[in-house]
């Protein structure tokens, strides 16, 4: 309870922050969009001065990152959810959303009030949607993230990076940090390759249609997170013996976890208390997740977590174009 005085007290002081008198045309906001104002600084849209633009709905709307089925989900996430609604004291829906560009705009439209976005979409919502991501999953020690690999099937021919040339790389969307963004940038800076003039891009969608295409041969090779992988093999959806990494990329930060900009500053307090408070052990939440070794919400921030993520976008040419 000391924590949840504590993000209530943060709340009223980030309410005070927010009471500039510019106008929202000559406040600072950095890559933001222009609805959106960044008096501190931290690189994500501020709570608006004026109450009035608050947002404190009677029925909360979550939505996790699709990297697979969103089906598979709503089921895992329903014990945390059922704690959020008890926290709030609100009805909390799970909102299975399609893909990346779906959840981002739902959540600029103000659809959407809570998200876990992926990695490579983190600085598109921030900057688009005004979402306000503060925590990650991470083990039970402290240690959080996964790697981008490339994989291939045995007997593709392919053993190693450069073998893919004249041949299909699968992606997942251009949103995605493991699916597309980390591998181009690395494909470029390290063995000199681009897509459409040293091999075919394809793009699956998400991280289980490019695992399973590669299981199944219907794709050479994919990048993808081997947080999805260990997943999708602990579920025995595919097999260890099906696929073979090729290359595996240093350690980046997880979904991100948060909330839009303009919800009301103690519902936003109550909803970190929920992240912050909710109990793992016994739960679905848990039985999911320890298969990527990952066991509490970790307390995180934009600016310093998602550093490296925005110089992949700018070595990458990323614009975090809004329209």
């Amino acid at each position: 309870m000391k924590r949840y005085a504590a993000l209530l007290g943060a709340a009223a002081m980030a309410m005070a922050l927010g009471t500039g008198t510019a106008s929202a045309a000559e406040c600072p906001r950095g890559d933001l969009d222009e609805r959106y104002c960044d008096w501190n600084g931290d690189l994500v849209a501020d709570t608006p001065a004026n109450p009035d633009d608050w947002l404190d709905p009677s029925t909360l709307v979550f939505a996790y990152t699709p990297v697979e089925d969103p089906a598979v989900y709503k089921e895992v996430w329903s014990e945390f959810l059922d704690h959020l609604s008890e926290i709030t004291g609100k009805k909390v829906v799970f909102f299975p959303v399609q893909s990346n560009a779906a959840q981002i705009e739902a959540m600029r439209s103000g659809r959407l009030h809570i998200s876990g976005f992926n990695t490579g979409s983190n600085p598109l919502a921030v900057n688009c949607a005004g979402f306000n991501p503060f925590t990650i999953m991470a083990s039970k020690d402290g240690n959080f993230g996964y790697e981008m690999e490339i994989i291939t099937y045995p007997g593709s021919g392919i053993e190693k990076v450069e073998d893919i040339k004249g041949g299909k790389l699968a992606f997942t969307s251009p949103t995605s940090n493991s699916g597309f963004k980390a591998p181009s940038a690395i494909l470029k800076a390290d063995y000199d390759m681009v897509p459409e003039k040293d091999f075919e891009a394809v793009y699956s969608g998400k991280h289980d249609n490019s695992i399973l295409g590669v299981a199944n041969k219907d794709y050479p090779a994919a990048s993808i997170a081997n947080s999805v992988l260990r997943r999708m093999i602990s579920r025995d959806v595919v097999k260890p013996e099906q696929v073979t990494s090729i290359y595996k990329s240093q350690t980046f930060p997880t979904t991100g976890f948060g909330v839009v900009h303009n919800l009301d500053p103690r519902l936003k307090a109550q909803i970190q208390h929920a992240f912050f408070s909710f109990d793992w052990e016994g739960t679905k939440l848990q039985e999911e997740f320890e298969k990527s070794n990952e066991g509490q919400f970790l307390n995180m921030n934009y600016k310093e977590f998602w550093e490296v993520i925005r110089k992949i976008d700018t070595a990458n040419g990323v614009s975090y174009s809004c329209q």
